[in-house]
């Protein structure tokens, strides 16, 4: 399926057609699956990226409907469901409200290969709000870059602004982050 023809079932679920948005999730299916399989790594492998895509999926096509432009801002909009979704998942893990010591069980056909514990996950989101307190801008193009693997370009074009500002925004949202992590690991929780 072409852009016109996903910028199209996109302004067609926008104007009261919901259903439009199961096209868009068909068409795009594998594209979000390959961006929910960057999501998951590094993340601690008890959340498939096929369980990931169908979360987001049920949460995109209940309640109001989305006012999305085009397939990068789909991309951009799934790309922050899905970090809503990972961190949720994280928190519920690290919570002993929801049966303490004991093991989860899940029925899904496969896993990723673990990685850093849950907690690099929650002190990545804590950094993202941290920085969206400094710059909305900064926190949009980490958000664009790394949790929907958009190019610079596609980045600039979205947000309408230089390539050479997303680069910018770019360096000092990561180096801004990566101070934050370190001095998170240095000092813990």
């Amino acid at each position: 399926m072409t852009d016109p023809d996903i910028t199209r079932l996109l302004a067609l679920a926008r104007d009261g057609q919901p259903g439009r948005f199961s096209a868009v999730f068909e068409a795009l299916y594998p594209q979000l699956v390959r961006l929910a399989n960057s999501r998951m790594r590094g993340n601690e492998a008890t959340i498939t990226p096929t369980v990931l895509v169908h979360e987001l999926y049920l949460r995109i096509t209940q309640g109001t409907p989305l006012s999305l432009r085009d397939r990068e801002h789909f991309f951009a909009a799934a790309a922050r469901a899905m970090r809503w979704i990972l961190v949720e998942h994280a928190r519920a893990r690290g919570t002993a409200k929801r049966g303490g010591g004991q093991v989860a069980v899940h029925l899904d056909d496969h896993l990723p290969a673990g990685g850093p514990a849950l907690t690099d996950l929650l002190a990545l989101d804590a950094g993202l709000d941290a920085l969206e307190a400094i710059s909305p801008q900064r926190r949009r193009v980490v958000e664009l870059r790394c949790l929907a693997g958009l190019e610079f370009a596609e980045i600039a074009a979205l947000l309408a602004v230089s390539e050479r500002t997303v680069y910018r925004e770019w360096e000092r949202a990561r180096a801004f982050l990566q101070v934050m992590l370190e001095d998170e690991a240095a000092h813990g929780p």
